[in-house]
């Protein structure tokens, strides 16, 4: 997948990918795949939450990880038909640089393996995955958006370098496409991103953070009454 904001990416390492843009890594330094599963799966309570034609929406693609532990789960939770599954991403990472950075995770290789084919495209659907990528600044896109999520992972990069996909336009717009009683997670507890989230619509809950970090941030749209 090429475009003229192509990721542009150091390498720590050799292997945990590096932001040039925002000086920031693609994934914790301690357990990548242990951060999003406390994050952004336990966060959105799943996969208790799963049911048919389930929709995930993400802010922020990077490397595929969260689509693939998500996909992974879904399988091993025994779901019927397609999970669905819509990131916004301003600066995709090249298909190559995906499967470098997804070495470091033996346990999910096989599963990037079998989709890497797909990896570099912004549309495809599976047996039981209908994926999206919507290219360019997600300020621009997701008000476009004509779909609405169960769950959001809110995986920018973090709000002291990245502010603009924290503002609160954009959550207002998360919030606008998220079902009512649908979810969000994320790293980050800034309280300028918990004041967005909830001046948005959303009940906001800090709680325990992954690792190094102190807390992170739930959150959830009240069922229509």
């Amino acid at each position: 997948m090429q475009s003229q904001n192509a990721a542009e990416l150091d390498w720590r390492d050799g292997t945990i990918p590096v932001s040039r843009q925002f000086d920031d890594p693609y994934f914790s330094i301690e357990n990548g795949m242990a951060e999003t599963a406390y994050v952004f799966l336990q966060g959105n309570g799943l996969p208790d939450r799963f049911r048919p034609d389930f929709h995930i929406a993400e802010l922020g693609f990077g490397t595929g990880l969260n689509l693939l532990m998500t996909l992974s789960l879904w399988r091993r939770s025994g779901q019927t038909g397609r999970l669905h599954f819509t990131t916004f991403e301003a600066f995709p990472m090249a298909q190559p640089d995906m499967m470098r950075a997804l070495a470091a995770f033996p346990d999910i290789m096989p599963l990037a393996e079998e989709l890497s084919d797909h990896l570099g495209t912004p549309r495809f659907e599976t047996a039981d995955l209908s994926f999206t990528m919507v290219l360019g600044d997600a300020r621009e896109t997701l008000q476009n958006w004509q779909g609405a999520a169960d769950a959001w992972f809110l995986d920018g990069f973090s709000p002291a370098k990245n502010p603009q996909l924290w503002e609160a336009s954009l959550m207002t717009a998360v919030a606008q496409h998220t079902k009512a009683g649908g979810t969000a997670a994320t790293y980050t507890a800034a309280g300028f991103v918990r004041r967005n989230l909830t001046e948005a619509g959303f009940t906001v809950e800090r709680i325990p953070g992954y690792g190094r970090k102190r807390h992170m941030t739930v959150a959830h749209i009240p069922e229509a009454k």
